[in-house]
């Protein structure tokens, strides 16, 4: 769950910094009672409904649902991703973050390459306005109706012809030639020595949303190939998480509605130059996951824009596909199709800024999925509309439950003329028929069982967020005996309490970041016990303990009794020696 950050570290680095501290730098925070309140900062409210609890070290709206601990603050308020908040948490506890044993043995301090970049996006500056050759470059740029502000603020550059010019310019030893090299701005020789890789071309500095240079693209003058060339994977840049033009978007505006993805670096510099400052583009790969992910933290609402050809058309089938799973309640995602021949580039120089803005020309992605069925299947038979559900189904299974998949399954039912609950039952898998019961064995109900027994296990991870010191005191075995449903978390949990006694409710978040149990740790954390003396709370804690163990011996009895599968009711509990403990109930 945290990669190459040690799980210890993370927990650890939560002791040391206050969520308060942290949220209040961004938002201003007001004590109310035992927490800190204000208007929430991840939606629109003239109430406060935003609480900070300084004892749990977490933060909760009870008006939008956000939710969170002091690394998730970070990734939502400031969009970054989980590493950059838990490097950002650690610069401000003034600890440095260290990497689990594997492929780094130890730290990796990439001070010196992101050092090495900004010497390079000033290289590159500096060559735009004083080189010989940059005369055809500002021409370029002109000729594309870029101004020499935007240009300015994009940082954008010259690398002139030539095989060593930057090699020349900060290649001053072998260790520099090495880091050059580290960061992907030469190539080597096969008979020794590097050359540069940029030549020639338009240079695009790429920034992280942290404001630090990680790569470069650059562009030809002509239609010579490749137009476009980018930097490497390298330590420090990553094509599959960056974005080109987000740092500048985050920079000048605070909130967006909706964010733009489009192509290519000129695309995004022709839009901001039309007052479209919220556009950004992938870095010469398809869309990711993490990249709609990091988008979605920035905006609720994401605008493909796509040329209309045949390639266009499949990547917006792609950039669909990956979309799907990551559609929660809130979250919109649109495509736009230019017309032949034009791109963004041309669309808003041709059409201005309130044409390309008009929302009429996007399209829904429910519309784009059921239109694209449409298109490519008969439904004027059966087996058309046969073949619709078919491959639909398996898509619409992707999205979360929610509003837009119920609208989904409502209107695909409509268009094969098929009963909703049918085309439900498709889409969920549900297979399973419920078996058979004697009427003995429903004495002693399974399911209610299992209801019950559900509610003392929550009950008592709800105690163990808001007090982990509760779990010091149960012995770690003291369950070990029981299998039922849910009490194998609860001794993972009362583990990592006897392991880390000085945990917070938010270490415990944290250290289940990303797993199948973190929505659930969520809902429980924010679930008050109304209890406030700690003899209370304890007493509280231990009586659910022993009625978790007690439940279990019940339900012992019940399986004894499913298997005797005795018809009789008042027989099976003589057998079972149920009907004193039945009487003594009553």
């Amino acid at each position: 769950m945290a990669g190459l950050i040690p799980q210890h570290f993370i927990d650890d680095l939560l002791t040391r910094v206050d969520i308060v501290d942290i949220v209040d730098s961004s938002v201003a925070l007001k004590k109310a009672g035992r927490d800190f309140k204000a208007c929430c900062p991840f939606h629109d409210e003239k109430s406060p409904s935003f609480t900070v609890s300084q004892n749990k070290q977490f933060y909760h709206c009870f008006g939008c649902g956000a939710h969170g601990t002091a690394i998730s603050f970070l990734m939502d308020y400031n969009g970054l991703d989980f590493i950059e908040a838990v490097e950002e948490l650690a610069s401000r506890a003034g600890v440095e973050v260290p990497r689990e044993e594997g492929d780094f043995n130890k730290t990796k301090d990439n001070s010196e390459l992101y050092e090495l970049m900004e010497l390079v996006v000033q290289h590159f500056c500096r060559q735009l306005r004083e080189s010989p050759e940059a005369h055809r470059a500002v021409d370029y740029l002109k000729q594309r109706g870029l101004s020499g502000e935007l240009a300015r603020e994009f940082e954008l550059g010259f690398a002139p012809p030539g095989w060593d010019i930057l090699l020349n310019a900060l290649g001053t030893s072998d260790a520099a030639e090495q880091r050059l090299a580290e960061i992907g701005m030469t190539l080597e020789k096969d008979n020794g020595g590097y050359y540069d890789r940029f030549r020639d071309r338009i240079i695009f500095p790429i920034r992280d949303q942290r404001g630090r240079a990680i790569g470069f693209g650059g562009r030809v003058f002509d239609d010579s190939l490749p137009k476009y060339l980018n930097s490497p994977e390298t330590p420090i840049f990553h094509k599959g998480r960056e974005l080109y033009g987000l740092f500048q978007a985050r920079h000048q505006l605070k909130d967006m509605d909706r964010i733009y993805i489009v192509e290519g670096y000129m695309d995004v510099l022709a839009l901001v130059q039309h007052g479209i400052r919220n556009a950004v583009a992938s870095l010469g790969t398809a869309v990711t996951e993490n990249h709609l992910e990091r988008l979605f933290r920035t905006s609720p609402q994401i605008i493909f824009c796509f040329d209309g050809d045949s390639a266009g058309q499949k990547a917006a089938w792609r950039s669909m596909d990956i979309a799907l799973p990551l559609l929660k309640e809130g979250r919109q995602v649109h495509f736009m199709f230019m017309p032949d021949g034009e791109d963004p580039d041309t669309y808003v120089q041709k059409h201005g800024r309130e044409k390309f803005e008009d929302s009429s020309n996007y399209v829904p992605l429910s519309n784009y999925l059921i239109d694209k069925f449409k298109q490519e299947t008969r439904l004027d038979s059966r087996e058309g509309m046969g073949q619709l559900v078919d491959g639909i189904v398996p898509l619409v299974g992707k999205l979360p439950s929610g509003a837009l998949r119920e609208l989904l399954i409502k209107d695909i039912a409509k268009l094969a003329d098929m009963n909703i609950d049918s085309l439900k039952n498709l889409v969920e898998r549900k297979q399973e028929a419920p078996a058979n019961k004697t009427q003995a064995q429903h004495l002693v109900s399974t399911n209610q069982f299992n209801k019950e027994h559900s509610t003392l296990i929550a009950n008592a991870i709800s105690f163990l967020l808001q007090n982990p010191e509760l779990g010091v005191v149960i012995e770690p075995g003291a369950l070990s005996d029981i299998e039922t449903q849910g009490v194998e978390f609860l001794r993972e949990l009362l583990g990592l309490v006897h392991k880390q006694p000085e945990i917070s409710c938010a270490g415990i978040l944290e250290h289940w970041r990303d797993s199948k149990y973190e929505n659930r740790l969520k809902q429980l954390s924010i679930k008050d016990n109304l209890l406030t003396e700690p003899e209370d709370i304890n007493r509280a804690f231990q009586e659910i303990f022993e009625k978790i163990k007690h439940d279990h011996q019940r339900q012992q009895h019940n399986i004894k009794l499913q298997k005797l599968d005795i018809k009789n009711p008042e027989e099976a509990r003589n057998i079972i020696g149920l009907a004193s403990a039945h009487n003594s109930e009553e």
